[in-house]
């Protein structure tokens, strides 16, 4: 995260997981920044540390230059955008929108044409790595948009995450970002796999876990999900849910582009049979508890956080 000598009137909407953080980054590198949530309480530890409440999306956006946006679901990002009380309603000509939600690429493409009408400009600027990293302010962020438009705004960009990698034209970055996650989610399910097999083989998961950490089966999911789910709590602040929208994603984008994800489409049955498992709203590392439920069997070590720091 880097502080700025050139302090701008920020907004943000959306104070989940991941949306509360970049928000706390914002305002550590000394920019005015106004909030707001349909959930207040998410908003105190902001308005302690100097951020102003506002009640609409609309207020937000009238009283700032930049507004930030993460937001859980396409539908969510145009209630938010278009809708009443939402940003355009408010938003000046001239002045930006960034979205870090992980959305769908048309919808973002249509929402950026109306925002065209307002004569607001828009970036997409999801972010991957983790919530424990965009509390640290050192989240990676995929920036999709006019290059001018990022140069522009690669100040606001750095402030809430590094890097801060320009993907191309708008939907580039979508389309990065949901290749990630589906990434990410195959290679917790093989995690889940392995772990398994070391326990049923007689090792010591502990150890176990630091084998693979220095092999070259190593993944950046091994090193921070196993460790949660080694705890017990599979608390990754990450919902089922969120999974199952994004490796949707995945295979959609599959299909539109002619390439067979066979992996991709089983590791998402998989992500919506724990769904109804455990419920959408469990983190999605209890996708491991589905095998550890067969079995009979689970996957627990000493010494490991109920929460990445």
């Amino acid at each position: 995260m880097s502080t700025t000598s050139t302090p701008v009137s920020v907004g943000y909407v959306g104070l989940g997981n991941l949306g509360m953080h970049l928000a706390a980054s914002l305002v550590r590198a000394g920019h005015h920044v106004t909030v707001t949530d349909l959930d207040r309480s998410r908003a105190a530890g902001l308005e302690a540390a100097g951020a102003t409440w506002a009640d609409t999306a609309a207020e937000v956006g009238a009283v700032s230059d930049v507004v930030f946006t993460c937001l859980p679901s396409p539908a969510a990002v145009n209630a938010v955008v278009t809708g009443p009380g939402g940003l355009l309603e408010a938003m000046r000509p001239g002045s930006t929108w960034i979205d870090n939600s992980t959305t769908d690429r048309d919808e973002t493409a249509r929402l950026a044409a109306i925002a065209a009408e307002h004569g607001v400009r828009i970036l997409e600027a999801p972010v991957t790595g983790g919530v424990h990293k965009a509390a640290a302010g050192d989240i990676t962020v995929l920036v999709g948009g006019d290059e001018a438009l990022h140069d522009e705004h690669l100040d606001l960009l750095n402030a809430i995450g590094s890097p801060v990698l320009y993907m191309g034209p708008l939907g580039s970055a979508a389309v990065i970002k949901v290749i990630t996650n589906m990434l990410a989610f195959i290679h917790l399910v093989a995690a889940g796999e392995a772990l398994m097999l070391a326990k049923r083989g007689g090792l010591d998961l502990t150890k176990s876990f630091e084998a693979i950490l220095n092999s070259s089966g190593n993944s950046f999911v091994h090193e921070t999900e196993s460790q949660v789910i080694l705890n017990g709590s599979y608390n990754i602040n990450f919902t089922m849910d969120l999974a199952c929208k994004d490796l949707g994603f995945a295979t959609d984008f599959g299909r539109e582009f002619g390439v067979p994800l066979e992996l991709a489409g089983l590791v998402e049955q998989t992500f919506i049979r724990a769904r109804s498992q455990y419920g959408g709203g469990a983190w999605s590392s209890q996708v491991v508890k589905l095998l550890e439920d067969a079995l009979g069997t689970d996957l627990r070590a000493p010494g490991f956080p109920d929460e990445l720091q």
